[in-house]
Protein backbone atom coordinates (compact mmCIF):
# COMPACT_ATOMS: atom_id res chain seq x y z
CA UNK A 1 0.00 0.00 0.00
CA UNK A 2 1.46 3.35 -1.00
CA UNK A 3 2.52 5.65 1.90
CA UNK A 4 0.35 8.60 2.80
CA UNK A 5 3.81 10.52 2.06
CA UNK A 6 7.16 10.95 -0.33
CA UNK A 7 9.81 9.09 1.79
CA UNK A 8 13.41 9.65 0.23
CA UNK A 9 16.24 7.68 1.53
CA UNK A 10 19.55 9.26 2.59
CA UNK A 11 23.11 8.18 1.14
CA UNK A 12 23.54 5.95 4.02
CA UNK A 13 22.55 2.42 5.47
CA UNK A 14 19.48 4.37 6.97
CA UNK A 15 17.75 7.38 7.45
CA UNK A 16 15.58 9.21 5.13
CA UNK A 17 13.94 12.85 4.42
CA UNK A 18 10.10 12.46 4.10
CA UNK A 19 7.86 15.46 2.62
CA UNK A 20 4.09 15.69 1.50
CA UNK A 21 2.66 15.96 5.00
CA UNK A 22 2.31 18.47 7.76
CA UNK A 23 3.53 16.75 11.00
CA UNK A 24 0.83 19.37 12.78
CA UNK A 25 -1.85 17.89 11.42
CA UNK A 26 -1.23 13.77 11.11
CA UNK A 27 -4.50 12.14 11.11
CA UNK A 28 -3.95 8.75 12.66
CA UNK A 29 -3.38 5.95 10.15
CA UNK A 30 -0.80 8.26 8.57
CA UNK A 31 0.96 8.78 11.31
CA UNK A 32 0.67 5.11 12.31
CA UNK A 33 2.76 4.64 8.10
CA UNK A 34 5.05 7.28 9.90
CA UNK A 35 5.74 5.33 13.29
CA UNK A 36 6.45 2.63 10.63
CA UNK A 37 8.77 4.23 8.29
CA UNK A 38 10.72 5.54 11.59
CA UNK A 39 11.14 2.30 12.66
CA UNK A 40 13.15 1.41 9.44
CA UNK A 41 15.27 4.59 8.71
CA UNK A 42 15.88 5.14 12.73
CA UNK A 43 16.41 8.96 11.12
CA UNK A 44 13.20 10.70 9.12
CA UNK A 45 13.89 14.38 8.24
CA UNK A 46 11.22 16.89 7.76
CA UNK A 47 12.18 20.27 5.45
CA UNK A 48 10.17 23.20 6.15
CA UNK A 49 8.06 22.62 8.84
CA UNK A 50 8.66 25.52 10.75
CA UNK A 51 6.66 23.65 14.02
CA UNK A 52 4.96 26.25 17.07
CA UNK A 53 6.52 24.27 20.02
CA UNK A 54 2.81 23.30 21.14
CA UNK A 55 3.10 21.33 17.71
CA UNK A 56 6.85 20.55 18.40
CA UNK A 57 5.49 18.73 21.51
CA UNK A 58 2.28 17.27 20.63
CA UNK A 59 4.29 15.41 17.82
CA UNK A 60 6.29 14.06 20.03
CA UNK A 61 4.15 13.02 22.39
CA UNK A 62 3.02 10.72 19.64
CA UNK A 63 5.76 8.67 20.06
CA UNK A 64 5.10 8.47 23.88
CA UNK A 65 5.93 9.77 27.41
CA UNK A 66 8.11 12.58 27.63
CA UNK A 67 11.83 13.00 29.07
CA UNK A 68 11.11 16.34 28.63
CA UNK A 69 8.94 18.92 26.37
CA UNK A 70 11.38 21.61 25.47
CA UNK A 71 15.02 22.52 25.81
CA UNK A 72 16.76 24.91 23.91
CA UNK A 73 20.26 23.67 22.54
CA UNK A 74 22.22 26.78 22.01
CA UNK A 75 24.51 29.56 22.44
CA UNK A 76 22.15 32.33 22.90
CA UNK A 77 21.63 33.41 26.44
CA UNK A 78 17.71 34.07 27.55
CA UNK A 79 18.35 38.34 27.13
CA UNK A 80 19.46 37.31 24.00
CA UNK A 81 23.38 37.95 24.05
CA UNK A 82 25.49 35.44 22.78
CA UNK A 83 27.69 32.93 25.37
CA UNK A 84 31.48 33.55 24.35
CA UNK A 85 33.59 30.20 24.20
CA UNK A 86 36.04 31.30 25.79
CA UNK A 87 34.33 32.05 28.92
CA UNK A 88 33.56 27.82 29.16
CA UNK A 89 30.43 27.81 31.28
CA UNK A 90 28.23 24.85 31.77
CA UNK A 91 26.20 25.42 28.75
CA UNK A 92 29.09 25.75 26.38
CA UNK A 93 31.21 23.30 27.91
CA UNK A 94 28.30 20.66 26.56
CA UNK A 95 27.89 22.05 23.22
CA UNK A 96 31.67 21.41 22.87
CA UNK A 97 30.43 17.53 24.70
CA UNK A 98 28.07 17.33 22.33
CA UNK A 99 31.00 16.78 19.18
CA UNK A 100 31.57 13.27 20.79
CA UNK A 101 29.34 10.52 19.48
CA UNK A 102 26.46 9.31 21.80
CA UNK A 103 23.19 8.65 22.42
CA UNK A 104 20.88 10.47 24.95
CA UNK A 105 20.39 10.05 28.84
CA UNK A 106 22.27 6.74 28.56
CA UNK A 107 24.01 7.81 32.11
CA UNK A 108 20.42 7.86 33.77
CA UNK A 109 18.52 4.60 34.78
CA UNK A 110 16.54 5.08 31.97
CA UNK A 111 17.98 5.62 28.71
CA UNK A 112 15.45 8.09 25.83
CA UNK A 113 13.53 6.57 23.42
CA UNK A 114 13.99 9.17 20.88
CA UNK A 115 14.27 12.86 19.88
CA UNK A 116 12.22 15.44 18.42
CA UNK A 117 14.73 18.21 16.79
CA UNK A 118 13.81 21.54 15.28
CA UNK A 119 16.02 24.49 13.65
CA UNK A 120 15.29 28.43 14.35
CA UNK A 121 18.70 30.04 14.13
CA UNK A 122 21.54 28.21 12.28
CA UNK A 123 24.54 30.11 11.74
CA UNK A 124 26.07 30.23 8.47
CA UNK A 125 29.33 28.22 9.03
CA UNK A 126 28.99 24.45 10.46
CA UNK A 127 26.49 23.56 13.62
CA UNK A 128 25.45 20.14 11.74
CA UNK A 129 24.29 17.17 13.04
CA UNK A 130 25.69 13.71 12.67
CA UNK A 131 23.80 10.28 12.77
CA UNK A 132 25.76 7.21 13.27
CA UNK A 133 23.71 3.80 12.45
CA UNK A 134 24.38 1.33 14.97
CA UNK A 135 22.64 -1.34 14.03
CA UNK A 136 24.63 -1.65 10.84
CA UNK A 137 27.47 -1.24 12.32
CA UNK A 138 26.77 -4.44 14.57
CA UNK A 139 26.19 -6.25 11.85
CA UNK A 140 29.35 -5.59 9.82
CA UNK A 141 31.61 -6.53 13.15
CA UNK A 142 33.56 -9.60 12.40
CA UNK A 143 32.02 -13.00 14.27
CA UNK A 144 35.09 -12.72 16.81
CA UNK A 145 34.07 -9.62 17.53
CA UNK A 146 30.65 -10.67 18.04
CA UNK A 147 31.60 -13.20 20.40
CA UNK A 148 34.11 -10.62 22.35
CA UNK A 149 31.54 -8.09 23.21
CA UNK A 150 28.35 -10.31 23.39
CA UNK A 151 28.17 -10.49 27.25
CA UNK A 152 29.99 -7.12 27.46
CA UNK A 153 28.67 -4.15 30.03
CA UNK A 154 30.35 -0.95 30.37
CA UNK A 155 29.21 1.93 33.08
CA UNK A 156 27.90 5.16 31.35
CA UNK A 157 28.38 8.34 33.24
CA UNK A 158 28.29 12.07 32.16
CA UNK A 159 31.06 13.81 34.97
CA UNK A 160 33.67 11.32 33.11
CA UNK A 161 32.21 12.02 29.36
CA UNK A 162 32.50 15.75 30.20
CA UNK A 163 35.75 15.27 32.61
CA UNK A 164 37.60 13.75 28.94
CA UNK A 165 37.42 17.19 27.92
CA UNK A 166 38.30 18.90 30.95
CA UNK A 167 35.02 20.56 32.08
CA UNK A 168 34.35 20.15 36.22
CA UNK A 169 30.52 21.75 36.22
CA UNK A 170 29.68 24.61 38.79
CA UNK A 171 27.16 22.16 41.27
CA UNK A 172 24.25 23.50 42.62
CA UNK A 173 23.69 25.82 39.60
CA UNK A 174 20.08 25.68 37.31
CA UNK A 175 22.57 24.40 34.56
CA UNK A 176 23.69 21.83 36.78
CA UNK A 177 20.52 20.10 37.05
CA UNK A 178 18.97 21.41 33.34
CA UNK A 179 21.94 19.81 32.29
CA UNK A 180 21.65 16.13 33.51
CA UNK A 181 24.77 16.19 36.36
CA UNK A 182 22.84 15.84 39.74
CA UNK A 183 22.15 12.42 40.59
CA UNK A 184 21.92 9.41 37.71
CA UNK A 185 26.01 8.67 37.07
CA UNK A 186 27.65 5.17 36.46
CA UNK A 187 25.01 3.23 35.74
CA UNK A 188 25.51 0.45 33.83
CA UNK A 189 24.40 -1.13 29.61
CA UNK A 190 25.21 -3.73 27.73
CA UNK A 191 27.74 -3.17 24.80
CA UNK A 192 24.88 -5.19 22.56
CA UNK A 193 21.25 -3.53 22.93
CA UNK A 194 18.29 -5.01 21.32
CA UNK A 195 15.52 -3.17 19.88
CA UNK A 196 12.28 -3.67 21.64
CA UNK A 197 10.09 -2.66 18.51
CA UNK A 198 12.59 -4.24 15.99
CA UNK A 199 14.55 -7.05 17.40
CA UNK A 200 17.71 -5.84 15.52
CA UNK A 201 20.91 -5.82 17.50
CA UNK A 202 23.39 -2.71 17.59
CA UNK A 203 25.80 -1.21 19.28
CA UNK A 204 25.56 0.91 22.32
CA UNK A 205 28.59 3.10 23.42
CA UNK A 206 29.57 6.34 22.83
CA UNK A 207 31.17 9.18 24.79
CA UNK A 208 29.25 8.33 27.58
CA UNK A 209 30.51 4.38 27.75
CA UNK A 210 33.68 3.48 30.00
CA UNK A 211 35.11 1.11 32.56
CA UNK A 212 33.97 -2.58 31.19
CA UNK A 213 33.56 -4.96 34.06
CA UNK A 214 35.99 -7.39 33.77
CA UNK A 215 38.45 -5.10 31.57
CA UNK A 216 41.58 -3.11 33.27
CA UNK A 217 40.86 0.68 32.28
CA UNK A 218 43.57 1.22 29.26
CA UNK A 219 41.70 -2.40 27.94
CA UNK A 220 38.34 -1.19 28.25
CA UNK A 221 39.30 2.41 27.04
CA UNK A 222 40.96 0.70 23.74
CA UNK A 223 38.07 -1.06 23.44
CA UNK A 224 35.43 1.09 23.57
CA UNK A 225 37.13 3.45 20.93
CA UNK A 226 38.15 0.93 18.73
CA UNK A 227 33.69 0.56 18.16
CA UNK A 228 33.75 3.57 17.81
CA UNK A 229 36.01 4.17 15.37
CA UNK A 230 34.32 1.18 13.61
CA UNK A 231 30.90 1.92 13.85
CA UNK A 232 30.83 5.57 12.90
CA UNK A 233 32.20 5.26 9.30
CA UNK A 234 30.65 5.57 5.94
CA UNK A 235 27.93 4.23 4.85
CA UNK A 236 27.02 4.25 8.34
CA UNK A 237 27.14 7.93 8.37
CA UNK A 238 24.67 11.17 7.80
CA UNK A 239 25.20 15.05 8.53
CA UNK A 240 22.29 17.31 8.41
CA UNK A 241 22.92 20.61 6.84
CA UNK A 242 20.17 22.63 8.96
CA UNK A 243 17.68 24.67 7.53
CA UNK A 244 15.42 27.17 8.81
CA UNK A 245 12.13 25.45 10.21
CA UNK A 246 13.53 21.92 9.97
CA UNK A 247 13.12 19.39 11.99
CA UNK A 248 14.12 15.61 12.50
CA UNK A 249 12.87 12.55 14.65
CA UNK A 250 15.78 10.03 14.98
CA UNK A 251 15.34 6.23 17.40
CA UNK A 252 17.71 6.73 20.43
CA UNK A 253 17.73 3.54 21.17
CA UNK A 254 20.01 2.27 18.09
CA UNK A 255 21.79 5.37 16.43
CA UNK A 256 24.33 7.59 17.94
CA UNK A 257 24.54 11.07 17.32
CA UNK A 258 27.02 14.22 17.84
CA UNK A 259 27.05 18.57 16.91
CA UNK A 260 29.64 19.37 14.89
CA UNK A 261 31.56 22.68 15.49
CA UNK A 262 29.56 26.04 14.47
CA UNK A 263 31.35 30.04 14.34
CA UNK A 264 29.75 30.80 18.23
CA UNK A 265 30.10 34.63 17.23
CA UNK A 266 26.90 33.85 15.15
CA UNK A 267 23.57 32.73 17.25
CA UNK A 268 22.51 28.88 16.62
CA UNK A 269 19.62 28.31 18.77
CA UNK A 270 17.45 24.51 18.16
CA UNK A 271 15.18 22.80 20.19
CA UNK A 272 14.98 19.66 21.34
CA UNK A 273 11.68 17.43 22.83
CA UNK A 274 13.00 14.20 24.05
CA UNK A 275 11.03 10.94 24.17
CA UNK A 276 11.26 9.05 27.28
CA UNK A 277 12.70 5.08 27.53
CA UNK A 278 10.44 2.41 27.96
CA UNK A 279 11.22 1.73 31.63
CA UNK A 280 11.53 -2.25 30.90
CA UNK A 281 13.20 -2.07 27.23
CA UNK A 282 15.91 1.33 28.43
CA UNK A 283 16.55 0.76 31.59
CA UNK A 284 19.93 0.12 32.98
CA UNK A 285 21.32 -3.44 34.52
CA UNK A 286 20.34 -3.93 37.80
Amino acid sequence: MAKPFDVQPVDASFGAVVTGIRLADLDEPTWRSLHDTWLQYALLIFPGQFLKKDEQIAFAKRFGPLEFEMGAVSNVREDGTLRAPEEGDDVVQILKGNEGWHADSTFKPIQAKGAVFSAEVVPTIGGHTGWADMRAAYDALDAATKQRIANLAAYHSLHYSQGRIGHVPQKGTDDYRRLGFEGDEDVLRPLVKIHPDTGRKSLLIGRHAHDIPGLSPADSQQLLQELIDFACQPPRLYHHDWRVGDVVIWDNRCLLHQATPFDMTQPRVMWHTRIAGDPVSEAALG
